[in-house]
């Protein structure tokens, strides 16, 4: 029986991909266990319900605007017009691969691009003004950036680099997360009149942990599955340059927090793991493993640096979305200027390169930043954006969805010891958020 090798080929292309985009796509649950950790468990029911919310309204957006907007059909340079709720002809496309294995493989990105912004808002944000943010985010803010880099757009034409998303997933949600902060307002008793910070703890590191080996594991389905071929060899460089990426950026977190607070942060060690993979995804292609060592140990050190750096701002990002996903996202669009084997400034390449890089970073982030502060405008000036500071005080998990967390505690108890007792003129020190026993 003759074997027709080009049905073959793309036989094994689609089972490569949709593994792909099944962990992709599993990377939610990194994020909902990454983000419940990260914040007080009166609010941990609540972010998993903005990250299931991601997946749901976030994935259906997709399908009925997003792709054809990413990827219909262009007559302007600046977005797709053709293709809405998933019909009609892609072959413009030139894919190997059915067109619903692409979309699915999208669409996890889609997702995980408005999960950024969910952790950055998390405590003080209603739930349905959220979701009519995500709805937009995965169907046109994503879209129109994804579009302009992958899509036909005008900066794929001017020869930009972004393998798997450091701009067009990863600087689109962090920066967007900025513009939603901004205009949310920290939280109750974050911040003192005389701007000096109080820790609000995490109610539970080793969930925090626990999402961020899921992330970890997410990305070789996210980086070398944006390869969108099982039969391309290079799919082990770039498993590798995106695992070294990540061990340098945890170690640097962790060394660097040693450094200068004497202790080894537990958060920045797994911030910088996160900004070390953040930051490797544009040129995760092209790039030696050396390159990605540095790549990766220089956003642990960035994540660390922004998180500081945006707290003297009083800009009150509860897991450090936007130094993860803003900064190093920025970080690594610009690393392969730098570092790409080909075209890149350190291997002769000359600033051509480097100049596309820093022009599509810049635009891609003021496009994020501008539509998202203008949905959260319109949202906060209609039906509102924020809970009232009883809710707050009380916690989300009871007045936006009627259910705890956990059921079996009691407010005040000593199961909840260092996460929900904190008024808002209290300073909690790492000491007393590293303490054992805290009782009222």
């Amino acid at each position: 029986m003759e074997i027709n090798t080009s049905i073959l080929a793309a036989g094994l292309d689609t089972v490569w991909v949709l593994l792909c985009a099944a962990m992709v796509f599993f990377m939610e649950a990194g994020f909902a266990f990454l983000e419940a950790g990260f914040i007080r468990a009166k609010n941990s029911m609540n972010i998993v319900m903005k990250v299931f919310g991601d997946c749901t309204i976030g994935m259906l957006s997709y399908w009925v605007l997003g792709f054809a907007i990413m990827y219909g059909l262009d007559r302007s340079g600046l977005f797709g017009t053709s293709g809405f709720f998933l019909t009609g002809s892609f072959e413009h496309i030139h894919l190997r691969i059915p067109i619903y294995a692409y979309w699915i493989f999208q669409a996890a990105f889609a997702v995980a691009m408005s999960s950024i912004v969910s952790g950055a808002v998390a405590e003080r944000m209603k739930f349905g003004p959220y979701l009519v943010f995500t709805a937009l985010a995965a169907g046109l803010i994503y879209p129109v950036a994804g579009h302009w880099v992958w899509g036909g757009g005008w900066l794929g034409k001017m020869g930009m680099l972004d393998f798997a998303g450091s701009a067009v997933v990863h600087a689109v949600g962090g920066w967007s997360a900025l513009a939603a902060v901004l205009l949310l307002g920290p939280r109750e008793g974050k911040y003192n009149p005389d701007g000096t910070v109080n820790v609000l703890p995490a109610h539970n590191m080793h969930l925090a942990f626990l999402g961020t080996f899921i992330l970890w594991f997410g990305w070789f389905g996210f980086n070398p599955g944006s390869s969108l071929s099982g039969l391309d060899l290079n799919i082990a460089r770039i498993a590798a340059t995106t695992n070294l990426a990540a061990a340098a950026g945890g170690m640097a977190g962790t060394l660097f927090t040693m450094c200068i607070y004497g202790k080894a942060d537990p958060s920045m060690a797994m911030n910088g793991a996160l900004a070390g993979l953040v930051a490797i995804t544009a040129g995760t292609a092209y790039v030696t493993p050396a390159s990605a060592v540095v790549i990766g140990g220089m956003a642990g050190v960035l994540v660390v640096l922004a998180v500081g750096f945006f707290d003297r701002l009083q800009v009150d990002d509860p897991v450090g979305a936007i130094a993860v996903h803003g900064v190093n996202g920025t970080w690594g669009t610009l690393a392969a200027g730098l570092f790409a084997e080909k075209g890149g400034l350190f291997y002769g390449g000359g600033l051509h390169l480097l100049g596309v890089q820093a022009l599509g970073v810049l635009t891609i982030s003021l496009w994020a930043f501008t539509a998202t502060g203008l949905v959260f405008y319109l949202l906060k000036k209609t039906v509102g954006i924020r809970v009232s500071a009883s809710e707050e005080l009380e916690g989300l998990d009871i007045n936006e969805h009627g259910i705890p967390a956990y059921t079996g505690l009691v407010a005040g108890s000593l199961g909840e010891v260092g996460v929900d007792e904190f008024t808002p003129d209290t300073t909690c020190t790492p000491e007393v958020m590293n303490s054992t026993v805290v009782q009222k």
